[in-house]
């Protein structure tokens, strides 16, 4: 039986001034004014990567429409998707990273909703190249929440495994830990600390090292996707410009 995480809802306009609605007619209006080859939908760790100079140096260059919305939960990213956002383009791959806001759902309800959208965007866009992004880990120190995610990571790798069209991108969560003692044991999400230098709120990234090791493993795998020859050794920003003329010359 399908839970809401897996049934399309626009978000409820509780301050009564219909914020969320009028991002997504802004989204329509963009999607039908450009014509991206990269689209990134998900909820604000999609989003807030704008703010992140990431996205001009190496985003803006492979032609890429953000559509990400703060606070986003699986059910409205699925609303926003069979309502129009895909409709008016044609973009070569698609990015999407949403489930961290799905508060009390299971990992097993948290799953079947990214896989509903994975299902609307894949019906909406059959010959785009999905990325599906993995749930990060999050909380300072260990908690419930991160073992949600690693289940719901988990889940995902099974259920995408033959899915045509589709790679299921799981950033090593060790990334986002500090390390552990050396000759100690492997730090895990049972045991891991995130420092501020990445998630400032331990949730969200930070605009330059936090996305950096977001963006490199994902940027390498959009331009394999993409087809390009772009040759980027890393989205550091003291190699950003260089970055930048690379990806420009592979236009």
């Amino acid at each position: 039986m399908s839970t809401r995480a897996a049934e399309p809802h626009p978000v409820e306009d509780v301050h009564g001034d219909g914020r969320w609605m009028s991002v997504h007619k802004h989204f329509l209006h963009d999607a039908k004014e450009k014509e991206p080859e990269v689209v990134l939908i998900g909820d604000s760790l999609i989003h807030n990567m704008i703010c992140s100079p990431i996205w001009k140096l190496m985003f803006e260059p492979l032609h890429s429409l953000n559509l990400g919305v703060g606070c986003d939960r699986t059910e409205n990213v699925l609303w926003r998707v069979l309502n129009g956002e895909l409709d008016q383009i044609e973009p070569k791959v698609i990015v999407l990273m949403v489930g961290t806001n799905n508060h009390g759902d299971t990992a097993e309800q948290v799953t079947e909703g990214i896989m509903a959208i994975v299902k609307a965007i894949l019906d909406k866009q059959p010959s785009s190249y999905l990325i599906v992004m993995g749930l990060l880990p999050r909380g300072e120190h260990p908690n419930p929440l991160r073992e949600k995610h690693s289940a719901v990571n988990r889940l995902l790798s099974d259920q995408l495994a033959n899915t045509p069209m589709t790679t299921f991108l799981q950033i090593d969560d060790q990334e986002f830990f500090l390390p552990g003692p050396k000759g100690g044991d492997p730090v895990t999400p049972s045991t891991g600390v995130i420092p501020r230098g990445l998630m400032h709120d331990f949730l969200h990234l930070t605009v330059d090292e936090g996305y950096q090791k977001l963006c490199d493993p994902l940027l390498e795998e959009i331009q394999n996707c993409l087809g390009t020859f772009v040759k980027v050794e890393s989205t550091s920003f003291d190699t950003g410009s260089a970055a930048e003329d690379a990806a420009l010359e592979g236009k």
